[in-house]
């Protein structure tokens, strides 16, 4: 795996992927695989209760699902901070990289990233070059600026943020997210003498159009919608995964 530290509804002409998930809009009409998978498809998380054999199983599967456009999948160890790792194309199968990420970013096809998430924003971020990134978004990484990170990892590839096509998937919403004083001083600069509730997803918009990046947002709240996502809030240990696979960039395939 060729990897470094970049902190300083279809795909690649498919019309589905065969595990129930929520597929990301307009990402497909640049060449990119983009969904957040739901309760339905089962949990992914590695650490949880359940055998570890049947969530292996799953990742397998997802990986199968995405065959054979793509033929590596890379997730990682998240430790709700701003790290964004960067994937080369040097290996192949499904990589869980132990060192603590909560980002992923690649310029090469074939290749699926996954995060995993239940009430943290899933934030999809591609360009038609056939850059893309989807990273792990909680109020600690949303204070720690990752969105921020992952938007200037893209300007330094010479992709300006204009250009971009950003997502924010299902998450836990404004109504049923409250946070302590410090909390929401952190995401919003603005103090509060007792708990208060925040849209993560809002700071996360204002904060990608700020850096002058369009944005769109999921109308699915993992908690209000408990019967179709995890919620963390609402007591599930389950995780969903957000899942970003690369395709052939626009440009080749207007060429070919």
């Amino acid at each position: 795996m060729n990897r470094e530290d970049a902190s300083g509804d279809g795909g690649t002409g498919r019309s589905c992927v065969a595990i129930p998930h929520e597929p990301v809009p307009g990402f497909a009409e640049i060449g990119f695989t983009a969904f957040t998978t739901t309760r339905q498809a089962g949990s992914f998380d590695p650490g949880s209760p359940e055998p570890a054999a049947a969530v292996f199983r799953r990742w397998m599967a997802l990986l199968e699902a995405l065959r054979p456009d793509v033929h590596r999948l890379a997730s990682a160890h998240q430790v709700h901070g701003a790290r964004i790792l960067v994937h080369g194309d040097a290996w192949s199968g499904w990589l869980r990289d132990p060192s603590g990420a909560d980002g992923h970013l690649t310029r090469c096809a074939g290749t699926a990233m996954a995060v995993s998430l239940a009430d943290c924003v899933p934030v999809f971020i591609a360009h038609p070059s056939g850059t893309g990134a989807v990273l792990h978004s909680g109020w600690k990484g949303t204070a720690a600026g990752i969105l921020t990170r992952g938007i200037a990892a893209f300007v330094r590839l010479g992709l300006p943020p204009a250009e971009l096509v950003m997502h924010l998937g299902p998450a836990i919403c404004g109504r049923c997210y409250e946070v302590g004083p410090d909390v929401y001083r952190a995401l919003t600069g603005d103090t509060v003498a007792q708990p208060a509730p925040v849209d993560l997803r809002a700071v996360l918009a204002r904060q990608a159009r700020e850096a002058g990046a369009d944005v769109t947002v999921s109308p699915w709240c993992t908690r209000c919608h408990n019967e179709r996502f995890f919620s963390h809030r609402a007591g599930d240990v389950g995780r969903q995964l957000a899942v970003l696979a690369t395709g052939s960039p626009v440009s080749a395939r207007q060429s070919q």
